[in-house]
């Protein structure tokens, strides 16, 4: 069979140089990481800023590592684009039945399976040579992320919320940022964990409203089909136990006012999200679901300027 015509997939973001710029035989292993929607990169890199500027909130440090910081953008984008070519590599006959999908390099047959594990392998090494630079429990810890991301891609075949499981694996930066700086993991590390797993299975269920239709036609499980049609009111559920988690990882840190401010300004920015969420509007879902990036984006910087304010005091 030939392989499908060079077309972006649905929910790509518009314009992206992959498209326009990247050459032809490159392109589709871009599309493979994903490299043309940025905003699965920013939701993993998201809880290690929010751990890492928190940290510093808890050490009296004048902001949060700026080597760290780097580091942590390097490893978000590569361990996301390894995730997804894992996800696609399992799921590429379910990706196959589904229209959103259809298109992947995989199930278009762009890519052959022996060529996307050789690729795989590829940025987990640029993965494992940045998780080296920090001290050696934050390395076990970040090893041990490897569990849930190794399960995840099954977990829609049998988990009627296997959302549950892409926060295990996608809020485990809420631990890394703490551990990297303070060596060891304390209770608000933790409850920032909690929180953004809350965040995730929020957040991904208002993404998983674009394919309730097919999910349902493909047998894939997802939040949004679980919920129905209370889907808004278990969104909201999700992101008012986010902020409360989030809350009380703040409360432990000793954050300021300005961490505070800036947890009321996120809160008031999910429950936006929960007011436009439409299930029947696939678009609008979409743009929710990448807001996100702004949402975590305010809480970082109030946290940052939190531990700056504090630090200099």
């Amino acid at each position: 069979m030939s392989p499908a015509p060079d077309r972006p997939v649905a929910d790509a973001v518009t314009g992206h140089w992959v498209d326009r710029h990247a050459p032809e035989a490159v392109r589709p292993y871009l599309r493979l990481a994903r490299i043309e929607r940025p905003i699965g990169w920013w939701l993993l890199l998201l809880p290690c800023w929010w751990s890492a500027a928190l940290a510093a909130v808890a050490a009296g440090r004048p902001g949060p590592s700026l080597w760290h910081l780097a580091l942590f953008l390097v490893g978000a984008v590569a361990m996301r684009g390894a995730g997804s070519t894992y996800n696609d590599i399992a799921d590429r006959d379910l990706d196959a039945r589904v229209e959103r999908t259809r298109l992947r390099p995989l199930p278009s047959g762009r890519v052959r399976v022996r060529h996307a594990l050789i690729f795989l392998v590829l940025q987990a090494l640029v993965g494992l040579a940045v998780l080296m630079q920090f001290n050696r429990t934050a390395i076990l810890v970040g090893l041990a992320s490897l569990a849930p991301v190794a399960v995840y891609p099954f977990m829609k075949r049998v988990m009627p919320v296997p959302q549950l499981v892409l926060g295990l694996a996608f809020a485990w930066g809420a631990l890394m940022g703490w551990v990297a700086l303070i060596g060891r993991l304390d209770a608000p590390a933790y409850w920032l964990y909690a929180g953004a797993i809350a965040w995730v299975i929020g957040y991904d269920t208002i993404y998983a409203v674009q394919d309730i239709e097919d999910d349902e036609i493909a047998g894939i499980k997802s939040s949004a089909r679980f919920f129905g049609t209370r889907v808004r009111l278990a969104v909201a559920g999700c992101f008012l136990a986010c902020v409360l988690f989030i809350g009380l990882a703040l409360s432990g840190a000793g954050a300021g006012p300005i961490g505070l401010a800036a947890l009321a300004l996120f809160a008031g920015h999910l429950a936006w999200q929960v007011g436009r969420l439409d299930p029947r509007d696939g678009a609008e879902a979409l743009r929710l679901f990448r807001s996100n990036r702004d949402a975590g984006l305010i809480l970082f910087s109030g946290l940052a300027l939190d531990a700056i304010w504090q630090g200099l005091m």
